[in-house]
């Protein structure tokens, strides 16, 4: 049983005996999932390269695209240069087109689906005058990315929400937006929790009107929209969302606080998932999404429960800063030799944040090698002085 050192809120060392056992990593499902699946994913940055952090950094594409084919491999989709790839903080729209590229070269064989964040983050929303600067942000991307063939996730717009005025303005937007969708796309509602300069999306501060003005972006060009992903941490939103939506309209589940039961679902209908908490307990997901897919959706939750508090935990304020523990997750597991992270994000949380990732992550069956995982966390507390 593999042991260590870890320190309590008061610096104080404590032995820690691991408990967990691991998931293994499980081949392609037998059967394909009964829910379409959709992990944001995570980059590895270049700690070699000599580059001011301030702009974002460089990003170690073999390791990054290893990671892809790793959660392909179990048979999860992929939502390519989203913010869980630190989209808005730290990629930048050239490198994430670079990466959208690579990631279709490299998974293009459709075993999986694959979508790609569109946006207008080339935009500065400070240099943004109009809602045809808007439009125009976004046909820029949607012609990039569809010009590789990529499908679209049309993540919500900074620039919009500084310029827009009234719930018409989003309308507008949207409209044209849709217009230009060469194939249905995932709409994308991100709460301000996950990034402030969204509040307000939608033309409201009043979530039940927003979400009406969503519904009514949907219900104008319902052949337009493949989905919708909402993050709001709010489980009844969701359900109450997903039951109005029109026939043929999927609910894609972006709550890392109550993804079981809404992937599971209810006597009404269920969400699919595009989650960022995904790349962090694949395995555990993996085995789960294939009991479901089987018809044991007890076993289902039970499988994702001990997950559940981990998620919370690095998804906790400020939310816009899970991405340091995802990327410490993929540490800890030996997908990445270091924890450098784009825009020096490895230090946006604490070191009690990380002992109890380590724990929780213990607990839930996610350190792969508990021995390796010892070293590693070893190795990373020496970083803050802490001898283990």
């Amino acid at each position: 049983m593999a042991k260590i050192l870890l320190p309590g809120l008061d610096g104080r060392l404590a032995s820690y005996a691991l408990a967990g056992t691991p998931w293994s990593a499980p081949l392609a499902p037998r059967q394909p999932f009964n829910r379409i699946v959709l992990s944001a994913a995570h980059v590895v940055a270049d700690p070699y390269a000599d580059v001011d952090p301030a702009t974002g950094g460089a990003i170690d594409w073999d390791a990054t695209l290893a990671y892809r084919h790793y959660l392909a491999g179990m048979g999860l989709g992929i939502a390519e240069a989203m913010d869980t790839a630190q989209r808005g903080m730290g990629l930048d729209w050239r490198t994430a087109l670079e990466l959208i590229r690579r990631t279709r070269a490299s998974l293009g064989d459709d075993s999986v689906p694959v979508f790609n964040g569109c946006g207008t983050d080339h935009l500065d929303p400070a240099a943004a005058r109009s809602l045809d600067d808007v439009v125009a942000a976004y046909h820029e991307q949607m012609d990039a990315i569809q010009g590789v063939g990529g499908r679209l996730i049309l993540m919500a717009s900074r620039a919009l929400a500084k310029v827009a005025r009234t719930p018409d303005d989003y309308l507008q937007v949207y409209r044209k937006v849709l217009a230009h969708a060469e194939q249905p796309v995932v709409l994308h509602w991100l709460g301000d929790m996950f990034d402030p300069e969204l509040a307000g999306y939608w033309g409201t501060d009043d979530l039940t009107a927003a979400r009406d003005i969503a519904l009514q972006v949907i219900r104008e060009s319902p052949s337009k929209v493949d989905g919708i992903k909402i993050s709001l941490l709010d489980a009844q939103r969701e359900i109450d969302m997903r039951r109005l939506l029109p026939d043929g309209v999927k609910m894609y589940t972006g709550d890392d606080f109550n993804y079981p039961e809404l992937i599971a679902g209810d006597e009404v209908g269920y969400s699919h998932a595009l989650l960022g908490i995904f790349d962090a307990i694949a395995p555990a997901a993996a085995h789960a999404l294939a009991a479901l897919a089987q018809g044991e959706r007890q076993r289902f939750l039970d499988i994702l429960a001990p997950t559940v508090p981990l998620s919370r935990h690095i998804f906790r304020a400020p939310t816009r800063y899970y991405k340091t523990g995802v990327v410490f997750l993929a540490y800890l597991n030996g997908h990445q030799q270091h924890m450098q992270m784009l825009a020096g994000h490895q230090a946006m949380r604490t070191l009690p944040y990380f002992v109890d990732i380590f724990r929780m992550a213990d607990a839930a069956g996610l350190l792969r090698d508990p021995d390796d995982a010892v070293a590693r966390m070893r190795r990373f507390m020496g970083f803050y002085g802490v001898a283990a």
